[in-house]
């Protein structure tokens, strides 16, 4: 018996067709004319598909005083300075030769003995031509010549190179990528000198061909890692692409699970830091943030201040991390839980005073913790999207006169204005931003099951969160590795941070056969002598 179809997928595959016909359609537009060695019909199509388009500049002039040529490019994007010192003067100077060998074509003269750009490639088809000149590229048009010459001389204004805004550190360096991918790949290329850092370019979008770069280090990553990261990639079929986040929920693992299985970072030394550790970096055009995957849980409460400092502080920080992520998650919960069910399992003076403090309050612990907590998201949103000057005022004044003025109606107690306040503080400790979104997330299903069965709820829920992590995974990678998988090797760099000098092999579960990054024998040996 055949399955009754669905009416979404009807709807579905009508509305596929129609896409992909769409596509052939606009493929098909450039695909139908053929390139020719007459520059006017040449150039009249261009003029017809880049009609209305007033920033695409169609500049003919005569090459080597007896050529017609056309020199097509878009305004804004492309290095006008470099294309008139280095390209137009060059073929338009009169000292130049003025017939080419008899044995080349003229294309093949000027791209070999006139023009100083780098890059140059020879193009034979309308469509690849089209596409090169909206990739920022520069392309020159011969009249007797077929082919195309594509000149890489993209540019215009970019944003400099300045310190990162979303991850501060104190000690450290104090560059960050920008929106420009070619910058982003130099600045990991400046760190990691060596032809094993390899790239790999795709264009995703149908509309926006953006560019997206995987990176990867050659016998330090593992191959079928590498092979599943390349086939997501690949198989991306969306119109655009604004920002990397378009390629993270395109290749992640569990995108119903609030903890990120992809790492995004703007950072280069923490790009170069985790392609050392056998990871694969995803580089978007258009965004200066960058990903990483696979991603472990530990790697969420890991600072990269914490490579900068001495081992003991670093591990000392992230035990405070640990500690005051477990209690931005469930301080709330167990307050309502406690207070709720569990009145025996609080000192008798700290009852006396909580029991005096929520007399007047007319709502139920659990009501007034998630008032409380939705009236700090609520600040904690609006001081972000306000301007900087204003948001820090808005959000530190309006948490105080709202609290104080909510305890002084009585429509909530003080010990509830502290614990959530605690929470806050303690949500801020997190590193990565996108994981305390999750932290944030979960703390409401928890203060339901609190308010609803008291601490076996928090415990219900604690043992399902765990459980859920357990089971995670980031690319074939297991989310609570080392620990869940047990690797007693791979601790030394998860609760604490060991020494540089001991922590002699890379993770086994990301790298390959080349795992040694210190040799034996580096530890500093105290009171020896020169």
């Amino acid at each position: 018996m055949k399955k009754p179809v669905k009416v979404e997928d009807i709807i579905r595959r009508k509305k596929q067709k129609q896409y992909d016909r769409l596509q052939e359609e606009d493929t098909a537009m450039l695909q139908k004319f053929e390139l020719t060695n007459i520059l006017s019909e040449n150039e009249a199509f261009l003029r017809e598909v880049f009609k209305g388009c007033t920033d695409i500049v169609i500049r003919p002039f005569t090459i080597l005083k007896f050529k017609k040529a056309l020199a097509v490019y878009v305004e804004g994007i492309t290095d006008t300075k470099l294309l008139d010192e280095e390209v137009l003067r060059q073929l338009m100077d009169p000292q130049n030769p003025v017939d080419s060998p008899a044995d080349i074509s003229i294309v093949d003269f000027v791209e070999e003995q006139i023009l100083s750009v780098g890059k140059i490639k020879s193009i034979s088809t309308m469509d690849e031509a089209v596409k090169s000149i909206l990739e920022g590229s520069t392309a020159l048009l011969v009249d007797g010549e077929v082919n195309v010459l594509s000149l890489g001389i993209s540019g215009g204004e970019r944003r400099s190179i300045s310190e990162p805004v979303t991850e501060v550190v104190i000690r450290g360096p104090r560059e960050g990528f920008t929106e420009d991918i070619n910058t982003n790949i130099s600045l990991l290329r400046r760190r990691l000198r060596t032809p094993k850092l390899k790239m790999e370019s795709f264009l995703i979008g149908e509309i926006s061909r953006t560019k997206v770069t995987i990176a990867y280090l050659q016998g330090i990553a593992v191959d079928k890692v590498i092979q599943e990261v390349r086939n997501r990639v690949e198989s991306i079929k969306i119109d655009s692409v604004m920002e990397s986040s378009y390629i993270e929920e395109l290749i992640e693992d569990a995108p119903f699970s609030p903890f990120p299985t992809v790492q995004n970072t703007e950072r280069p030394d923490v790009i170069a830091a985790n392609l050392l550790e056998g990871k694969i970096a995803i580089f978007c055009d258009n965004t200066p943030f960058a990903l990483s995957v696979p991603v472990v849980f530990w790697g969420q409460i890991h600072s990269n201040e914490d490579y900068y400092e001495r081992f003991t502080m670093s591990t000392f920080l992230r035990g405070i991390r640990l500690i005051f992520t477990f209690i931005a998650l469930i301080a709330p919960s167990i307050y309502v839980a406690v207070t709720t069910f569990h009145q025996q399992m609080i000192p008798s003076k700290l009852l006396m005073s909580i029991i005096d403090n929520r007399e007047p309050t007319p709502f139920p612990a659990v009501i007034e913790a998630l008032i409380m907590e939705i009236t700090f998201e609520a600040l904690r949103e609006a001081g972000i999207r306000l301007p900087k000057p204003v948001g820090q005022a808005v959000s530190i004044v309006g948490a105080l006169v709202i609290g104080q003025a909510a305890v002084e109606a009585g429509l909530i107690s003080a010990p509830m204005v502290i614990v959530v306040s605690i929470t806050g503080i303690a949500s801020f400790t997190i590193p990565r931003y996108n994981f305390s979104y999750a932290i944030r997330v979960l703390r409401f299903p928890l203060i339901f099951l609190a308010g609803s069965f008291g601490l076996y709820g928090v415990t219900l829920g604690v043992i399902g969160i765990l459980t859920h992590l357990v089971n995670l995974r980031s690319f074939g990678i297991p989310y609570f590795s080392p620990v869940a998988p047990l690797n007693i090797k791979g601790l030394k760099d998860v609760l604490v941070r060991a020494p540089i000098w001991s922590m002699n092999l890379r993770p086994n579960l990301t790298t390959d056969e080349n795992d040694v990054r210190i040799p034996h024998g580096q530890k500093p040996k105290p009171g020896s002598k020169k």
